[in-house]
């Protein structure tokens, strides 16, 4: 399979799709997380980089090959075949981030997504120019599509999976050896057929560029990946220790964290609704035991109980239980109204939180981050008009004036 090919180039190749996989899927594993705006960046993110690191994989490849001395590279399907692949790949991983990821809808999107990536890889071949003809092997053009659909399902699994450390590493790994396995596949399976030299100038009298030209762009590439993929290895801030400044204020006013996992959920002060929404208003609606989330088969649901947080995304909202979102047809505003007040805060304009299950909280900013427990647990940001609020709910307020006033008291 590798008869003839620059054994550096073909590494160099291997190596720029796992950069890529890691960069990409890093990424896309935050995606299910992230509000909004952010989520839409992440999603164009993990979309352009997997995208280049595919592209430019294949690039690296075809320069390994021992191609006609006399080939150039057609510059329109040499660009068609990259956006085949950003749109495959962007498609399948909006596909997967919105609703519930049903066995189904991952298997879809790992067709669509191999058939994207043998597209992008046959397209880009016969943008070969040269005094030949190019012939593949039946047998093997259904041997890269089988691995190009594996490699996909596998790296859409990865990205489902919220994994970071060795198991993102582990998965890359895998990922890139599979789009690399399907490229030299495919590669096997080509032969170049001379023909006529009326048919060359046919074939040629588009915009040729030579393989120096396209050795640049894919250097450019390279260059991008590899800086893609050491940014994505520098440390999220909200992860780690609060810094000296965040430290001494937390000190001053009381430690916030909080790891009492053996503390049942009924050791939170309950506060129960006043019998009016509001003076002059209509009573408040008995909180609602169970919250609707969406599924592939029809309309499930989960009990408040359950309920960790709830994000608003556009007109819906995505409810966490602790170990993943589920998509639910209320509004945000909806969901405040819904739950029970005495368990449930809204610690942000997209955020509401249950307060039993808080485990860990921190100040970061102008405002803080709540951790909450479960399985898989994640992290909320909370506003800086509503510390004081979420500080009050878990029993914090009245520590944090006694520190004040024996503070007050030391100075006199």
């Amino acid at each position: 399979m590798f008869e003839g090919h620059d054994p550096y180039l073909v590494a160099l190749s291997v190596v720029v799709a796992i950069l890529g996989g890691f960069t990409g899927f890093g990424l896309a594993a935050r995606i299910r997380t992230m509000p909004g705006v952010s989520r839409r960046v992440l999603l164009s993110g993990a979309a352009a980089f997997l995208a280049v690191g595919i592209w430019t994989m294949h690039f690296v490849g075809v320069l390994a090959a021992p191609i006609p001395a006399d080939a150039g590279y057609l510059v329109l399907p040499t660009l068609v075949s990259f956006l085949i692949c950003a749109l495959v790949v962007g498609v399948s991983l909006f596909f997967l981030s919105i609703g519930e990821p049903s066995h189904r809808r991952v298997i879809s999107s790992a067709v669509l997504l191999g058939a994207g990536i043998v597209s992008m890889h046959y397209v880009g071949i016969h943008g070969l120019a040269g005094d030949f003809a190019i012939t593949h092997d039946g047998a093997m053009v259904m041997l890269a599509i089988v691995i190009a659909i594996a490699a996909a399902y596998g790296g859409l699994r990865a990205f489902l999976a919220r994994q970071d450390g060795i198991r993102l590493t582990l998965s890359a790994i895998a990922f890139g050896i599979a789009v690399s396995g399907m490229h030299y596949t495919a590669m096997y399976g080509m032969h170049f057929v001379p023909k006529s030299e009326l048919t060359h100038h046919q074939l040629a009298s588009g915009l040729v560029a030579s393989p120096q030209i396209l050795s640049v762009v894919v250097a450019v590439l390279c260059f991008v990946i590899a800086a893609g993929f050491l940014l994505s290895l520098v440390p999220d801030p909200r992860r780690q220790a609060v810094v000296s400044t965040g430290a001494a204020d937390l000190t001053a006013e009381a430690p916030l964290e909080m790891k009492s996992p053996e503390t049942p959920a009924t050791s939170f002060p309950r506060q129960t609704a006043a019998p009016l929404g509001g003076l002059g208003q209509p009573p408040r609606p008995a909180p609602v035991p169970r919250l609707p989330v969406e599924g592939a088969d029809g309309t499930h649901f989960i009990d408040t109980a359950d309920v960790r947080s709830v994000r608003a995304d556009a007109h819906y909202t995505r409810v966490h239980d602790g170990t993943r979102e589920r998509m639910c047809p209320w509004s945000i505003s909806e969901a405040e109204a819904q739950l029970d007040p005495g368990l449930f805060v809204r610690v942000h304009r997209s955020h509401i939180v249950a307060i039993p299950h808080v485990s860990f909280v921190r100040k970061e900013g102008d405002g803080a981050v709540i951790e909450l427990d479960g399985p898989t647990p994640h992290r909320v940001p909370v506003s800086r008009a509503k510390i004081a609020e979420v500080k009050a709910r878990l029993g914090l307020a009245t520590r944090n004036h006694h520190n004040q006033q024996a503070a007050m008291c030391r100075q006199a």
